[in-house]
């Protein structure tokens, strides 16, 4: 598929899964995250679920107005997929924020299975094999971290508020605590998003990124005019990541946009809010 390629460099692939009835479901993934050797990871399409109108067809909300039994099928056929037990799912809880919590056996099922006892939580991180950190998009970007020296991961959720407090640093550093991560064994990857062309935003958003990313100005921030700019969340958020020390051939940089592919990917923007939710998944086998 061309359009998860760039510059004949293969970034991201698609694997279509064949589930035991037949049926197939697509999940995207990172050469350089599988190359570990060490983790399960994906991230969603649309496609391969049992959700109907503008929730088809894998959405995995369910606080969107889908139905639940669907919704329940939809994660049935994902671990499934993934080789993963369903039992083992941990959602965030994604406000928007840089708070990052470590997740243990305890927390397995929180958010599908179980209610979470946790709130305002946009990363996980984990030593804990064959736990799912689990989270959610729809133009916002995964990050996936993957540390193959002390065998921990992190996954977590940045939108343009995220991005511009440095959520992938809070994430690195939350590591680094937990369990002695140093951010150069780190190998990381950007999943799919919003691209630059896609994504305009208002002055006082702009403002905000060129104040916490001086002199990366014109390589996130494209003014169009009437206070008006085009963000680039892929940059920052890479800049984000090198900054704190992951070297730049440890990290893939998706160039998939979910706006340009609605009929691939859920994208608020492109469907005005009348979506379901993608998710980014990752687990130490």
């Amino acid at each position: 598929m061309e359009w998860i390629k760039k510059n004949n460099e293969e970034i991201l692939v698609c694997n279509q899964v064949a589930l035991e009835d037949g049926t197939t479901v697509p999940l995207l993934s990172y050469p350089l995250l599988t190359e570990t050797g060490i983790v399960k990871h994906c991230f969603t399409t649309r496609m391969g679920g049992v959700s109907k109108g503008i929730f088809s067809s894998m959405n995995l909300s369910f606080t969107r107005g889908d139905e639940k039994e669907d919704v329940m099928e939809n994660y049935k056929r994902l671990a499934e997929a993934l080789g993963v037990s369903l039992e083992n799912f941990v959602f965030t809880d994604q406000t928007h924020t840089t708070n990052v919590l470590k997740v243990t056996e305890k927390d397995a099922g929180k958010g599908i299975l179980r209610e979470r006892d946790y709130q305002d939580v946009d990363g996980l991180i984990t030593n804990v094999k064959g736990l799912v950190l689990s989270t959610f998009f729809a133009d916002c970007v995964p990050l996936y971290f993957v540390d193959p020296v002390h065998e921990a991961i992190g996954m977590s959720h940045s939108g343009w508020r995220g991005t511009v407090r440095r959520m992938g640093k809070a994430t690195i550093e939350a590591m680094e605590q937990a369990f002695g991560t140093k951010p150069s064994d780190l190998i990381c990857a950007i999943g799919p998003s919003i691209c630059q062309d896609c994504y305009e935003v208002s002055e006082d958003v702009a403002e905000e990124f060129k104040s916490a990313f001086p002199g990366y100005e014109r390589e996130i921030l494209l003014e169009k005019g009437n206070g008006k700019y085009q963000l680039d969340l892929w940059k920052a958020n890479e800049i984000v990541l090198e900054e704190a020390g992951v070297e730049k051939e440890h990290i893939a940089v998706t160039n998939l946009c979910t706006c340009c592919n609605p009929n691939l990917l859920f994208s608020h923007r492109a469907s005005h809010g009348k979506r379901g939710n993608l998710g980014g998944f990752l687990c130490l086998k």
